[in-house]
């Protein structure tokens, strides 16, 4: 990602990002509310046309406007922070449904597929429940599982535990910390410190739509540099 800028009318959400993301790395942004994380994530997955800059995923343009948005979505994962599950379709349904309807998968092999992603997020006895039969942090498990199952090159992950109750935090978190173990590609953003410290490579600092910092968790939130950054750590921590 390369000088990616994006606004909203007069609004600048993104000015000029530049970010890097390497295989297998886990790359968390921080920043307050309407610092610009999600668009970034939005933009990197197409749901948000860019307004300059360029986006290079797996060695192509994916901002050339003659790419295939749906082609390129198909290749990554996307988790949102209210879930998005369908409420009239079991939890089984729920996972293997992209694998039927956009890669063409066969019912036995995704159903096949998606009973192995269950029991590897820790959720095969829930197959045939529904939704709503479900925990918070059961269901936002259930949407990882969901953008898993279609081997995806990079994961992006949209504050999955901000609408959570504290207790079920921890084992979104556990989740993702054997996801960053097992070299699953992640960008996400989180105001969960202690996860960025212990489980991140990168933690990206973002301020009014500008990267001010960037680095080790050691160097971003063990020492920050940046006086903006510094502030906002002080506001978390407080």
């Amino acid at each position: 990602m390369a000088g990616v800028r994006k606004a909203f009318g007069a609004n600048v959400v993104l000015s000029g990002v530049d970010l890097t993301v390497d295989r297998g790395e886990c790359v968390v942004l921080i920043g307050a509310s309407g610092s610009g994380k999600s668009t970034l994530l939005r933009c990197a997955n197409l749901l948000e046309t860019v307004d300059d800059g360029v986006i290079t995923f797996e060695g192509e343009d994916i901002t050339d406007p003659r790419v295939n948005g749906d082609e390129v979505r198909s290749r990554m994962g996307l988790v949102f922070q209210s879930y998005n599950l369908f409420p009239h379709l079991s939890v089984l349904g729920n996972v293997t449904l992209a694998l039927r309807k956009v890669h063409g998968v066969s019912s036995a092999e995704a159903d096949q597929r998606g009973l192995a992603m269950l029991d590897r997020v820790g959720l095969a006895e829930k197959s045939k429940a529904r939704p709503d039969d479900l925990s918070g942090g059961q269901q936002q498990r259930v949407a990882i599982a969901r953008a898993l199952v279609a081997n995806p090159r990079l994961m992006l992950l949209d504050e999955v535990t901000s609408a959570l109750d504290p207790e079920l935090v921890g084992e979104v978190l556990d989740l993702l910390s054997d996801l960053k173990s097992e070299g699953v590609t992640m960008v996400l953003n989180t105001h969960e410190m202690g996860f960025a410290r212990d489980v991140a490579d990168t933690v990206c600092f973002l301020h009014d739509g500008v990267v001010h910092e960037t680095g080790t968790p050691a160097q971003v939130i063990g020492d920050p540099q940046q006086e903006r950054t510094r502030a906002f750590l002080s506001r978390i921590r407080a």
